[in-house]
């Protein structure tokens, strides 16, 4: 794991002090490039997302699937906790916390979309950071890069369903023209273009060439990501500041549902007797998300100053501090787990 992704949260919270700060500063300047979209498309967010999700889906390599029948115990666990549990988990999480306990602490106004921002965190299973996580608990490398394979193709088809099933579940307007338009640009796009980069890269240069290229994206990635959330939290400035609780409380279902899907995709492997180098990163994919895409997802859909877009910021936030403790947990846990797997 490297500098930028050791101290992501550390970036991430000094994101939220430059956003709020030149906010204020020059709210010219962040006016202008709110201006700035097509068919409700935020034309610079689109681009920094592009430079986000185009780097990480470079590392999938959709030949693995092949190999996805080896560990199908695994994979059907993780499928059944990212595409069954996890998104309705969180839109109950979300109902439960911010539409009725935390509600008289939370502008009334934003209430629906913090619960959807919740919904589109929850939505899509995680992709690039996963091969941190399962490397940090010496996961089966080629179970990882299968199940994300096989993950990301079933995204290109069910995230949009799924989100449009669950907003309306919650009684949110579906914009469904947006929705589509951001599957098509924040999914469909960037893994046609990696995909066809990918290939360039390994027939021109073989695999050298195509960790050459890697190295020099991931720090372009993690950048534009860092520059999105300055941007966000500019136009979120006003709001945080005078809801300081916001961010807190909307990390209450966050923290649940990552413990929880984690916890029950550990469990579902050891009474399904898989090996724990094949559970631990089960583990791992079940509770973290793709929070690139939902970020830009929210931005598409509702706005780059909405709740929902501030809702999966947090999830950011949040994301690199809980899913390490995630890694110390299955590692510690690994005789508990072995014993019973073995019995």
């Amino acid at each position: 794991m490297g500098l930028f992704e050791r101290y992501l949260s550390v970036w991430v919270g000094l994101c939220i002090f430059a956003g709020i700060g030149l906010g204020h500063l020059a709210p010219g300047l962040f006016s202008a490039i709110a201006a700035a979209e097509v068919a409700r498309v935020n034309l610079v967010v689109a681009v920094l997302v592009w430079l986000m999700i185009v780097p990480m889906l470079l590392k999938i390599d959709f030949g693995a699937l092949g190999s996805v029948r080896q560990h199908w115990k695994g994979v059907g666990v993780t499928l059944f906790i990212n595409w069954g549990v996890k998104p309705f988990s969180m839109a109950a999480l979300g109902a439960f916390f911010i539409g009725w306990l935390f509600a008289p602490m939370l502008p009334e106004g934003q209430i629906s979309s913090y619960i959807a921002g919740l919904i589109l965190l929850a939505a899509a299973p995680c992709t690039a950071m996963v091969f941190v996580w399962s490397n940090l608990c010496e996961g089966e490398p080629h179970y990882t890069l299968s199940q994300v394979a096989l993950n990301d193709v079933i995204m290109v088809f069910a995230f949009a369903p799924l989100v449009g099933l669950l907003l309306g579940v919650a009684s949110i307007t579906v914009p469904w023209d947006t929705l589509l338009l951001s599957v098509v640009l924040y999914i469909v796009i960037p893994v046609v273009v990696a995909q066809l980069l990918r290939a360039r890269l390994v027939s021109t240069g073989g695999e050298a060439a195509l960790a050459r290229v890697q190295a020099r994206l991931g720090p372009v990635s993690l950048v534009a990501l860092l520059a999105t959330l300055i941007l966000l939290f500019g136009f979120q400035g006003e709001q945080i500041i005078a809801q300081p609780l916001v961010i807190a409380l909307l990390a209450v279902p966050i923290l649940i549902q990552v413990y929880f899907n984690a916890g029950l995709a550990y469990w579902l492997s050891r009474r399904f007797g898989v090996a724990w180098c094949v559970a631990a990163p089960a583990a791992l994919i079940g509770a973290s998300n793709f929070f690139e895409l939902a970020v830009a997802a929210a931005i598409s859909l509702f706005g780059i100053d909405s709740g929902a877009a501030l809702a999966t910021v947090v999830g950011v936030l949040v994301e690199v501090p809980v899913m390490l403790s995630v890694v110390a947990i299955v590692k510690r846990t690994r005789g508990w787990y072995e014993a019973g797997a073995a019995a």
